[in-house]
Formats: C-alpha cells, sequence, structure tokens
C-alpha cells in the first residue's frame, strides 16, 4: 500500500510518501520541507486554536519515522526549502535529490551585509543561504547529495513496485540557476541577474509522476500551468495542484489532459494573496470528484474548513 501525506506546514509543501508491506514500512521520500515557520511574516497571524499546523519533522517523527530514504526539494523558494533545517534535526535522509546543492563548505551569504541589493533580490540570497546553512550546519545528517542537470527526464525505480519520473522545465533554466547560486556563492552579486531568477524560480520547479499498481500520482511542485499543458499529459488519479492553486496554477486545458480524480492543495488558510484563488477552486470542483486542503482554508460558498496535520490518502 502507497500511503500519502500531504502535510499542513502552513506555508509551503511537504509531501510524505510511504510504501508499507504488512504494515512495515518498506520506502519513504519526502518532497520539499515547508517554511521555516508555521506563520509568514507577511501573513495575518494565527489565532485559530484549532489550527493543526505542524512542521515536516514533527509530523514525521510523530508517525516514528526518524529517516527517510529520499528527500527531493522541487525549487529553493522558502516554503518548500525553509524547513530545512528543523527537518534534519529530527530524521536523517538517506538522499537528497535536487537540481542545485551549494558548493561544499560553502561560506555564509548575509544579504543584508550586500550594499545596494534590492529587497527582491535580498530575498531570493535569503533563500538560497538557508538552504546552504541547513546543510552545513547538520553534517553526516544527508549520506548522499545528487545534482540534476535538469536536461532530461530521470526515471527512478524506487522500490519493485513504485517508480517516479522526474521532470523539468525548460533545460536552459538550470545552467542559468547554477551560474547565478555559484556566483553568489563566490561573492558576485548581481542585482539584475537575482531579481529576474526570482521570476523564473518557479518555472524550474521539479515535477514528479509517481506509478504504482496501475495508479499514477502527479505532484506539480509550483510550475505554472501554461508551462507544461501544452506537453503530453497522461491522465492520473491524484494531482497536487501547483502553486498552492493561485490563479496561474491550473487552466481548464491542464485539467483535461490531466483528468485527476482527486486534488489536493498545499496552502495556508488566510493568505492574504488570493491562493487558493476561487476560480481555480471552483475549476478544480468541476473537474475533479474529490478536492482537499492541508490547512482549514474557508471560502464561503465554496469551501468549509477542515482541520487536520494532513491530508491522508491511500492507494492500494
Amino acid at each position: 500500500m502507497l500511503l500519502l501525506d500531504f502535510i499542513n506546514v502552513g506555508n509551503g509543501d511537504s509531501i510524505l510518501i510511504r510504501q508499507m508491506e504488512d504494515g512495515t514500512l518498506v520506502f519513504s521520500m519526502l518532497v520539499d520541507c515547508g517554511h521555516d515557520n508555521l506563520v509568514r511574516d507577511d501573513h495575518p497571524p494565527l489565532n485559530d486554536k484549532r489550527s493543526c499546523r505542524i512542521y515536516a519533522g514533527d509530523f514525521l517523527n510523530k508517525l516514528g519515522i526518524q529517516h527517510v530514504d529520499i528527500l527531493l526539494l522541487t525549487h529553493f523558494h522558502r516554503d518548500h526549502v525553509g524547513g530545512l533545517s528543523r527537518l534534519l534535526e529530527r530524521v536523517t535522509v538517506g538522499e537528497l535529490i535536487a537540481s542545485y546543492l551549494p558548493p561544499l563548505n560553502s561560506c555564509e551569504l548575509e544579504p543584508e551585509k550586500t550594499p545596494g541589493l534590492c529587497r527582491a533580490a535580498v530575498n531570493q540570497l535569503r533563500c538560497l543561504d538557508r538552504y546552504a546553512r541547513a546543510l552545513r550546519t547538520h553534517p553526516g545528517r544527508v549520506q548522499k547529495m545528487t545534482e540534476l542537470p535538469g536536461n532530461r527526464t530521470e526515471t527512478l525505480q524506487l522500490t519493485p513496485e513504485l517508480k517516479m519520473d522526474i521532470l523539468f522545465g525548460e533545460p536552459a533554466l538550470y545552467s542559468r540557476q547554477k551560474a547565478i547560486y555559484d556566483g553568489a556563492f563566490a561573492g558576485i552579486r548581481d542585482d539584475y541577474d537575482l531579481i529576474h531568477w526570482g521570476k523564473s524560480m518557479n518555472a524550474s520547479s521539479l515535477r514528479q509522476r509517481l506509478y504504482y499498481h496501475g495508479k499514477e500520482i502527479v505532484l506539480g511542485g509550483d510550475v505554472y500551468a501554461h508551462l507544461w499543458e501544452t506537453a503530453t499529459s497522461a491522465p492520473c488519479d491524484i494531482l497536487k495542484v501547483p502553486h498552492h492553486a493561485s490563479l496561474s496554477s491550473t487552466t481548464r486545458k491542464l485539467l483535461k489532459m490531466l483528468r485527476p480524480k482527486t486534488a489536493v492543495v498545499c496552502v495556508a488558510a488566510g493568505r492574504p494573496d488570493e491562493r487558493p484563488h476561487p476560480y481555480i477552486i471552483s475549476l478544480l470542483r468541476e473537474y475533479t470528484e474529490e478536492l482537499h486542503f492541508t490547512d482549514s482554508v474557508s471560502i464561503p460558498g465554496l469551501v468549509d474548513p477542515v482541520y487536520h496535520e494532513s491530508v491522508h490518502l491511500e492507494v492500494e
């Protein structure tokens, strides 16, 4: 049996995938690890005592998990990698897979001390700095690290019964990402490059398609719909809706291609930026049989709040 937990980390994504046989864990993978705070500083305070938000590492520990075989990072926004340090305090990782790995013994970036950088550029460096610092300050917690070049689909046979395709955006994105990030660690802080890379980061987000017992699960990362609705996307059973169900996350065309039976939105309740967007939620309800939200989202007439630590799905 395949168990999927879309963890209620509040801000961002963290998805636990486990294969069980006769009640025994045989494989585990975590896709992203949420934000470094359950409440972002640019979001409303969390005043609902019924909230069940939880850090990814704490959620795993409650399940008795102290090690994951694979940690896959889709991209390097803070709401996907910010929780890495806290995660590594609680679990070890067999293999970290990402489209970029910081240099060994990377230095502190200290973006606030770089003169002349605008706020957007500083934010980009903050995300990268938190990612690198988490790896640097938790030596030995990750056994193996793999950097993906992004120039081809990667297919991994995770277990005899579970296979995964890792899908990429435009190949040129990943060489550009490497040049900008390596440059940052070498002391090159170009405002223009950092700002424009920030606008491209979601486009570089990795997508995954999992195959298990004839069922297919698509995890959309934060990729905008128009970047992959022109691809040959076969129908799936479960869809992790991209980019927190923002207006650019999904289109009618993409949903017609994927035709998911179940959709899950990883999103914090009460976000001030129309994520999830009411139009996208209406569209998802039109095309899916089941729609779930990780946090207690409330949209009058569309969504009633549900309080839980994760959206738990089982695939036999």
